[in-house]
């Protein structure tokens, strides 16, 4: 099976930059859909039905942002909308669908552009992780794909001196990263890949992904249960519908 995770920085923008032939080229089984920016009645939801996807929608209550989404290819059991709190799910942060033996979650983690975000941020990511740790003992083998917004260690962004009081690669997030993964959970790109200068995310200011300064801040973590069953993982970083690229991973399941 074939997942990607894709923060398309606004699906209408995306459409239009070609992204719906770029998802029947690369024929993902499942694909998990970040910044969606839109209501299912602003855009054409028939170019995915053709290509195959029965596809779930998660915007934000506010129009042109957030939002999350999942189209997959195989039948799909359950599907829940959010983490069962109302302060954050109206900005259309979490989407889970369930198969038999594994579950797929689609995550836009906030970003923390100013001070009032940062602690919404936060709160989000404390709440995210009861989430998790609750919905973890009915749904061991976990796929949390998304956009965490945080930069996890110094390899993962193009500049950790200067950046090193910037949100997104703050030491708090960093360390919430740690025991978040610390608590069963593979990085799954990093798990296959060591080298630097690997990045999911570049600013369109200062022609910043024309020199590879960017910032790995997607990510597909994998449960520790589904370890032997991962066979690749990739960032796809030469895709261009968004500021952020297309990450993936095949798995046997």
């Amino acid at each position: 099976m074939k997942i990607i995770s894709y923060n398309i920085n606004g699906i209408r923008a995306a459409i239009r930059k070609g992204l719906v032939d770029w998802l029947e080229q690369e024929n993902p089984d499942v694909i998990c859909l970040q910044e969606i920016k839109a209501m299912e009645n602003q855009f054409d939801v028939k170019l995915f039905d053709e290509l195959g996807y029965e596809s779930f929608w998660y915007p934000a209550q506010k129009k042109g942002y957030s939002g999350v989404a999942i189209l997959s290819k195989f039948p799909v059991e359950n599907v829940k909308f959010g983490i069962d709190n109302e302060h954050f799910d109206n900005e259309g942060r979490v989407l889970q669908i369930d198969f038999e033996k594994v579950s797929i979650i689609s995550l836009y983690l906030p970003s923390g552009t100013n001070v009032s975000r940062l602690g919404y941020k936060f709160n989000f990511m404390d709440q995210f992780q009861l989430h998790i740790d609750n919905l973890k003992e009915k749904y061991p083998n976990l796929l949390i794909c998304g956009d965490y917004n945080i930069c996890h260690k110094s390899i993962d962004i193009h500049d950790p001196v200067r950046n090193k009081n910037v949100s997104g690669f703050l030491p708090e997030e960093r360390l919430w990263l740690d025991k978040f993964i610390s608590k069963g959970y593979i990085d799954s790109f990093r798990y296959f890949n060591p080298e630097p200068n690997k990045y999911s995310w570049w600013s369109y200011r200062a022609n910043s992904r024309e020199k590879n300064k960017g910032w790995r801040i997607d990510y597909i973590m994998v449960s520790e249960s589904l370890e032997k069953k991962i066979s690749q993982s990739f960032i796809l970083n030469q895709i261009y519908h968004s500021d952020h690229c297309p990450i993936g991973i095949e798995i046997d399941l």
